[in-house]
């Protein structure tokens, strides 16, 4: 599917809200899709986007609220586009945004599901991330994380994470609690105003170890103290896994982004030992 302009999406939301659209203006953010905030004919305001599959992420989207943590309602989703409640948003968390970020994690990993993995499978842009389950979780994050875009990957990485993935029944859980995660939880996926947490956004969810998400947070960036207080403690060696769970999103970033992207790659297998 070609990808979508930003009048396309206009025009799409219009008709599956069955509103007229007064003007659209391009928000921040959106590496991999088109977002806008639509002005509609009949007042207010409301998201729309671009994406892989969007009906995929409104289930998603309605995973996450159903556990009673804060994301955008889903007010219509058609196969091109997604159009949802437009929460307010500064980005920018202070003290009592983290702590709320923290208690809402802790309460999204609390929902736990049956077996590891989700319905079906997402993207990133272009990059396919497969979801079909797996029965424990070494295995999981090995053949539905770092192993289907290994061969992609300069031949010295690919083997790198082949070694890795042989030694996961031994250094991964092979029982924990199928949390929800969000799965692509970083602060550009956060949202907030005058420093309170107010959404998750763009989630690419699945059920698995919650460490995952937590991984992810502290890749690109450091919560306040606020939000380990409200998630509470982590599981023993919690912080020997860290890097292999960061390894999936350097992978994304290496296939979508370039070489720019091989010293983190490096760095995390290094401290995983391989």
């Amino acid at each position: 599917m070609t990808q979508m302009t930003a009048r396309d999406i206009a025009h799409a939301a219009g008709i599956a809200l069955n509103t007229p659209v007064t003007e659209a203006e391009r928000l921040s953010g959106g590496d991999l899709c088109v977002v806008l905030r639509l002005h509609l004919g009949t007042g207010g305001s409301v998201v729309a986007k671009s994406g892989p599959a969007p009906r995929v992420e409104a289930k998603m989207l309605t995973a996450i609220r159903a556990t009673g943590v804060p994301a955008p309602k889903v007010l219509a989703v058609s196969d091109r586009v997604l159009v949802l409640e437009d929460l307010p948003d500064d980005g920018v968390l202070n003290g009592s945004g983290w702590r709320a970020l923290g208690a809402a994690l802790r309460r999204l990993h609390g929902t736990t599901g049956t077996t590891y993995g989700w319905p079906e499978d997402y993207a990133f842009g272009a990059l396919r991330i497969p979801n079909a389950p797996v029965a424990d979780w070494p295995g999981f994050w090995a053949e539905r994380r770092l192993l289907p875009k290994a061969a992609a990957l300069p031949p010295p990485f690919a083997r790198r994470l082949e070694a890795l993935a042989r030694e996961l029944p031994n250094r991964l859980p092979r029982t924990p609690a199928p949390a929800l995660l969000h799965g692509d939880l970083w602060s550009g996926n956060l949202l907030a105003q005058r420093g309170t947490f107010t959404g998750l956004v763009d989630p690419a969810s699945y059920h698995g170890h919650g460490e995952v998400d937590l991984a992810m947070l502290h890749l690109f960036g450091t919560p306040g103290p606020e939000f380990a207080e409200a998630y509470g403690a982590t599981e023993p060696g919690c912080a020997t896994r860290r890097p292999i769970y960061q390894l999936w999103p350097a992978i994304v970033h290496v296939r979508l982004f370039g070489a720019g992207y091989h010293g983190m790659l490096d760095g995390l297998l290094t401290r995983c030992g391989v």
